[in-house]
């Protein structure tokens, strides 16, 4: 029989003297799970950065671009791997070689004694923190340079330009895709070589190479030959990079005559910095050699005396020598010194933004006023221009109100002119617009609604340019839902892509989407285009969830066999992504093409590298009143010097195809782009005849070249230095603050015989408001003459009205003052449309039409238009009855009443009896028949009731006449 001892607790042990279980030590099972939540976290990770590489590689696939996306991400693979390589391998082995020189440690010092603590605790992982700070500075360096694939890309393929800059004689394709690419490698050698050096000189010290407090040598003689060799790599670098300033100075931007963004070299600079830099890089090549020599020497000795000569002809040679050249031999005599150098960047400049060609004539600005020239110019205005009444900045409310249909539409917030054929075959000025999805509107916000039920816009609204309905509203030539098809013909009219369409949309499987409300109910519709991509299997399902955020994807079963996912769908955003090297222009268009809805975007190609040619900043210069983030250019590269509008791109409105067209033949940047990218863009003679018909000259690129005009206009560089015939862009008057926008006419020059779509701008000399120069160029691609710049310049002792005088005349007119009050009686509004300008017969003409937003309506009506030429002025109720008034075509120039265009009878000349009226007795009554008719004016306003406006107002004239008449008798 075993007997059980049992044994108390020692309280002294703290615990029973069986088994224990430690405190703080995770099971088995919990260090299970803790490994598979991590194992679990590290999968999520992946999946997350793989979700965003798949995404991307979906999308292109889906659009048929797979080339750019591969070559973008192999060169930026490239990159990281080559530069991070070389940083990780270049810093690390100076590391390694740091510690190989360490002194041994047998005479330990206060200062290495306070180290050796630093040293043992680093001792068992000396291995992994080298491996460790080289992999981090690798990292770094590598997703630095892999930013760089463009550099990489131009240099890689760079094409000759085919002409040499001014100074060194190099063909331009140095400076644009070489030297850019040489700065990079010099940086990085730079990086390179001081991360190298701070951290060899951190282990010298760690180990006792260098000594900061110890009496004695204060670096072995290892640490000083190992230190010496990278300072020497550190001068040979800068070396370098003195010879390449060499060649940057005529790419380096500077002021001169208040003018910031000049570029190219000056007389201190081809005659100074020119030979210093020169000079400065055999002298640092000298220092360099006797930094190395201290790897023999094994002193400090060299390498001060070197150090030393570098400060001393840096401050000499590259400052002071160049302060003296400019302040005694230029300052006194600036302009006979620059005159070589101005003239060489103003030919530069013009050849780079493509002004070099502008044809330039005198124009005298006058206007004949004699009666026999009437009827002459009267005709000559309908031979001139195709005057455009509708402002496509002004008319778009009118656009939503009878054309939206559903709340769910909507029109963009400036509309786009194009051309057309009318039904006799003639071309008309057309103001186009799409009725895109506006996601705001639909009733019920929810996700089904705003992903898979409202999916599309549909059909395209259309109006004549230069004609209104009696009533002044827009004359449609392509309207309503569905479309009714005048101007087109038969087309595709969903609009699954455009400006307005930013969110996403799931298409093509069980969920039905509306296409359509009318009389009869909503009709549905289920997509058919091969646009978007599958998101039919759970890999691609769960990769979308993660990139747009919305864990629905996984699970709804609106999703099912068949479904497409749309995004990206602004055409701007979906040129920038297949064609990551352009720049695209603010203003995408759409047009009928061949039954397809297509955007139209012009695309640029840029560079900053333009020997001698000024810079300009596109974010600013293609600002203008009508700008707004929708209209903004998307710039690869902001500050630019050289620009070509080498590309014209097309986006399907339904498929969402996007097609890439070769446009300017002669561009060595599209070029070379076409090297990196093969099959990206297409030769010029794939773009269709019906596609050509609607191609014009994009509003951006004017915008560059306007803004360039305004300096580069003159013939001499002692015109260009004294600023004298300076011009300005005009404000517009009706946005005060902003530049006035350019605007599409098709009208004719006087070298002219036939109008041309064309897109027109005016200058004023600088600080003034009169008239300097009106500017257009051939806007119609089936143009032999497109692109060319025309430009009538006005004598600068002229004072022809600019547009700000016009408007201020307009505005400061009595009558015209008078009956623009009674148009804003009550709720009413009046808005100015844009403001044309058009040289005729010697002078200028001004047109613009006058817009009101009456009561009980939300959307303006053109109810005036203003004419003015010479010091002729007229406001009527249309184009036509302005144009006789001001031409006097009839010999004389009634005033005309603010009536209703719908009432085309003109009324009663003031004081003529009317029949069966009987004058009022006194004045008193004659003037309370007045104020009964002004109120009944404003009743018939707040109504829209514009017949009995008309007849209020007639009834107010004769009131007035009346009492005129009565006090004259009673005097």
């Amino acid at each position: 029989m075993r007997t059980l001892a049992f044994q108390m607790p020692d309280r002294g042990s703290g615990g029973p003297s069986g088994p224990r279980i430690r405190v703080g030590q995770p099971s088995r099972r919990a260090k299970t799970l803790l490994m598979t939540a991590g194992v679990l976290a590290v999968l999520a990770m992946l999946f997350v950065m793989f979700a965003g590489f798949w995404t991307d590689w979906l999308w292109y696939r889906s659009v048929q671009y797979t080339n750019v996306f591969t070559t973008t991400l192999w060169t930026k693979v490239g990159m990281f791997a080559v530069f991070g390589l070389l940083m990780a391998v270049t810093v690390g082995f100076n590391i390694w070689l740091a510690h190989r020189l360490r002194p041994p440690l047998s005479a330990m010092s206060l200062e290495q004694q306070s180290l050796d603590r630093y040293r043992m605790s680093i001792a068992p992982f000396k291995k992994w923190v080298l491996i460790g700070v080289a992999a981090l500075v690798g990292l770094i360096s590598g997703a630095s340079a892999a930013g760089q694939w463009r550099t990489w890309l131009m240099w890689v393929n760079g094409t000759p330009f085919g002409s040499t800059d001014a100074q060194f004689n190099k063909d331009i394709s140095f400076f644009t895709f070489d030297l850019p690419f040489y700065r990079f490698l010099l940086s990085f050698g730079f990086a390179a070589t001081v991360l190298s050096l701070i951290a060899a000189a951190l282990v010298h010290y760690l180990y006792g190479g260098l000594r900061l407090t110890t009496p004695g040598a204060r670096a072995t003689s290892q640490a000083t030959g190992h230190l010496s060799v990278l300072l020497g790599v550190f001068v040979a670098l800068k070396a370098v990079a003195y010879w390449l300033d060499r060649y940057g100075l005529a790419v380096k931007s500077s002021e001169i005559r208040g003018t910031s963004d000049w570029t190219g070299l000056r007389y201190t600079d081809a005659n100074a910095y020119l030979p210093a830099k020169t000079i400065l890089f055999f002298i640092a090549a000298i220092c360099a050699l006797l930094f190395f020599a201290a790897l023999w020497r094994r002193t400090w000795q060299l390498p001060v005396i070197a150090f030393g000569l570098m400060v001393l002809s840096a401050i000499l040679i590259g400052g002071l020598y160049p302060a003296i050249v400019q302040k005694f031999q230029v300052q006194p005599n600036e302009q006979a010194k620059e005159t070589p150098y101005i003239e060489k960047n103003m030919k530069a400049t013009r050849e780079a933004y493509g002004i070099d060609d502008a044809d330039m004539s005198d124009y005298r600005g006058t206007t004949p006023d004699t009666e026999q020239e009437n009827a002459r110019l009267r005709d000559a205005v309908d031979q001139t221009a195709s005057l455009r009444l509708l402002d496509p900045s002004v008319v778009p409310p009118a656009f939503r109100q009878l054309q939206q249909v559903r709340g769910y539409y909507g029109f963009p917030a400036t509309l786009d002119v194009d051309r057309y054929k009318d039904k006799d075959g003639n071309e008309r000025d057309t103001v186009v617009g799409l009725r895109e999805i506006n996601i705001e509107g639909i009733p019920e916000r929810n996700w089904i609604n705003d992903h898979f039920k409202y999916t599309h816009g549909f059909g395209m609204v259309a109006a004549s340019g230069t004609d209104v309905a009696p009533d002044g509203t827009p004359v449609f030539s392509e309207k309503n839902l569905p479309p009714e098809e005048t101007l087109a013909g038969e087309y595709q009219p969903r609009v699954y892509y455009g400006e307005r369409t930013t969110q996403y949309s799931i298409v093509g499987g069980p969920q039905q989407e509306l296409d359509y409300a009318d009389d009869e109910g909503e009709k549905t519709y289920t997509y058919t285009g091969k646009s978007g991509v599958s998101i039919s299997g759970l890999l691609n399902r769960a990769a979308y969830a993660l990139t747009f955020g919305e864990p629905q994807f996984l699970y709804s079963s609106a999703i099912g066999d068949g479904s497409r996912i749309l995004y990206n769908r602004t055409p701007k955003e979906r040129v920038e992504a297949v064609a990551p090297w352009l720049t695209i222009d603010g203003d995408p268009y759409p047009a009928i093409v061949d039954g397809k809805i297509q955007w139209i975007v012009d695309a640029y190609t840029t560079s900053n590298g333009y020997p001698y040619s000024s810079r300009t900043t596109l974010g600013d210069t293609t600002q203008d009143s009508l700008t707004d983030g929708q209209r903004a250019v998307i710039a690869q590269q902001d500050r630019v010097n050289y620009i070509r509008n080498s590309v014209k791109a097309t986006v399907d409105a339904y498929t969402g195809d996007v097609k890439l067209y070769e446009w300017d033949t002669e561009d060595p940047v599209l070029k070379t782009w076409r090297k990196a990218f093969p099959g990206a863009v297409e030769s010029k003679d794939k773009i269709s005849d019906a596609l050509m018909d609607h191609l014009r000259y994009p509003q951006d690129l004017f915008k560059v070249q306007r803004e360039l005009l305004q300096r580069y206009h003159v013939e001499t560089a002692s015109q260009f230095y004294s600023g004298s015939e300076r011009w300005q862009i005009p404000d517009d008057p009706t946005h005060k603050g902003n530049p006035v926008p350019p605007y599409y006419l098709s009208m004719k020059m006087p070298d002219q015989d036939n109008q041309v779509f064309s897109l027109t701008t005016t200058f004023n000399p600088n600080q003034r408001e009169t008239l300097g120069a009106f500017m257009a160029v051939d806007a119609d691609a089936r143009s032999d003459e497109y692109g060319k710049i025309r430009i009538l310049k006005l004598p600068s002792n002229t004072t022809v009205a600019g547009p700000q005088q016009v408007q201020s005349k307009f505005n400061s007119d009595p009558a015209i003052a008078q009956q623009i009050n009674i148009l804003q009686r009550g709720d009413s509004e009046v808005e100015y449309g844009n403001l044309l300008t058009v040289p005729l017969e010697g002078g200028l003409l001004y047109v613009e039409p006058v817009y009101v937003r009456g009561a009980g309506t939300n959307y303006p009506r053109m109810r005036k238009v203003l004419v003015t030429y010479g010091e002729r002025i007229a406001f009527e109720n249309t184009l036509e009855a302005a144009l006789d008034q001001v031409f006097d075509v009839d010999g004389e120039r009634p005033s005309p009443p603010p009536e209703d265009p719908e009432d085309p009878q003109d009324p009663e000349e003031p004081g003529e009896e009317r029949p069966g009226a009987t004058p009022p007795a006194t004045p008193d009554e004659a003037l309370k028949d007045a104020a009964d008719a002004a109120k009944k004016m404003d009743d018939a306003m707040k109504k829209g009731d514009w017949e009995a406006y008309g007849k209020a107002w007639r009834e107010l004239q004769d009131a007035l006449q009346e009492a005129e008449d009565a006090e004259d008798a009673g005097d």
